[in-house]
């Protein structure tokens, strides 16, 4: 960009063309050339509802992080977790296109939301108990300290997994997943810093962050717990066991904590995914409510 050329300019020069409500137009393709095709062996509809998992995961959270837009607690911080989320909602939008072009919005959906990118249709036109995202991304964020963790746990999770997925033989899952290594690695290493920062600092600090822990620990317990469209994706080589994660995962947090001069709790048992069959708690309803309220009001909208 020119130096005498205004952010506004830029972004009017750069996208001359009008988009539709999640993600606007002039972006480069990261799967531009990706082989789009279903491997051989996988069930269409197994592989969508995986890529929605992990697409909604990435939704809520980023949410979640655009909540702290004007409540941050310093400006840098602020765009620092803005961009966060946009990575977030970068994963999502190939996600859950992804998802669309095996099937997941189904034919009567289709019909109904025809004119809008399966993306949009399926991050805006879906009801609480079609998302399938784990408890951990919907919690409330409660204050900074407690933000901070959630975002430790999330990304070094989805980092785990985001590393194990460019193997995957499904080309397009592969290509999310390479895109996502750094970004997520941004995402757990800046989380790392403020929970060492906060724990090891004042007396004040220290308290918000081990309520934090207490607060987020609890939500580790159905992270690690296979469903059964996980269970037969991996088989078939296309998705990865989430049990396999529980390790690194856990080194890495125990690490940080132990950095951070906080205590290392107990590792939770490990529960049903029930963020994964639709189960959600009563903190979904006004996050989708902010989500989704002006796409629903404006479905054909652009901008």
């Amino acid at each position: 960009m020119a130096h005498e050329e205004t952010v506004y300019d830029a972004l009017a020069n750069a996208h001359d063309d009008a988009g539709h409500w999640a993600f606007g137009t002039g972006f480069d393709d990261p799967l531009a050339g990706v082989d789009t095709t279903v491997p051989d062996g996988v069930t269409p509809a197994d592989l969508g509802e995986y890529c929605l998992m992990l697409g909604d995961d990435a939704l809520v959270l980023c949410q979640r992080l655009t909540q702290w837009a004007t409540n941050a607690p310093e400006l840098e911080e602020e765009v620092a977790l803005a961009n966060l989320a946009l990575d977030l909602l970068g994963q999502a939008r190939l996600l859950l296109a992804r998802a669309g072009s095996v099937g997941a919005l189904g034919r009567s959906r289709e019909q109904a939301t025809a004119s809008i990118p399966d993306e949009d249709a399926l991050a805006y036109f879906r009801d609480a108990d079609e998302f399938r995202h784990v408890a951990l991304v919907e919690a409330p964020n409660g204050d900074f300290a407690q933000t901070v963790v959630r975002l430790l746990v999330a990304a070094a999770w989805r980092l785990a997994l985001f590393t194990r997925l460019r193997d995957s033989r499904d080309p397009v899952l592969a290509a999310i997943a390479a895109k996502g290594v750094a970004e997520l690695t941004y995402a757990r290493d800046h989380a790392a810093r403020w929970l060492v920062r906060l724990g090891d600092g004042t007396a004040e600090s220290q308290r918000r962050a081990r309520a934090g822990v207490d607060a987020v620990w609890p939500l580790l317990a159905e992270l690690f717990t296979a469903t059964d469209v996980e269970r037969r994706l991996t088989e078939t080589g296309v998705a990865v066991d989430p049990g396999e994660l529980r390790g690194e995962v856990r080194d890495v947090l125990t690490q940080v904590l132990e950095r951070a001069t906080l205590p290392v709790p107990a590792w939770p048992d490990d529960a049903p995914p029930r963020g994964r069959t639709g189960d959600h708690g009563p903190e979904l309803a006004p996050l989708l409510a902010e989500l989704q309220g002006l796409a629903r009001e404006h479905p054909a909208a652009t901008w």
